[in-house]
């Protein structure tokens, strides 16, 4: 399928589905005259890809949990360390995140600020 199918398929825009192909998240072929080709995979590949974004994933390390995928390799075995290096990371903002809210809200309590 083209790329204006994919994009009525899976309900992400044109340029949405450019910028995974360009990071290498999705595949496509080439015809003679140049219009990229999916195939029915894409589909699936595309609902991964919005997935792991909701997930708060960056398209880097979305890429390269597609590569896992597609070695045949489960993507808890071949993945999971760097998937917990993520985790981890988005701990530690969420906790950063914490302190300066419960910081303003200090502030805000504060009757001398008032």
């Amino acid at each position: 399928m083209r790329i204006g199918e994919l994009a009525t398929r899976t309900g992400v825009s044109v340029r949405a589905l450019r910028y995974y192909q360009d990071k290498g998240a999705l595949r496509a072929t080439r015809t003679p005259a140049g219009y990229r080709v999916f195939d029915d995979t894409a589909i699936r590949t595309v609902g991964h890809i919005q997935t792991l974004l909701s997930a708060g994933l960056n398209m880097d390390l979305i890429t390269e949990i597609l590569t896992c995928e597609s070695t045949g390799t489960p993507l808890l075995d071949g993945c999971r360390e760097r998937l917990l290096h993520e985790r981890r990371r988005m701990t530690t903002d969420i906790n950063r995140i914490r302190s300066a809210r419960t910081l303003l809200d200090r502030l805000l309590d504060d009757p001398a600020l008032t």
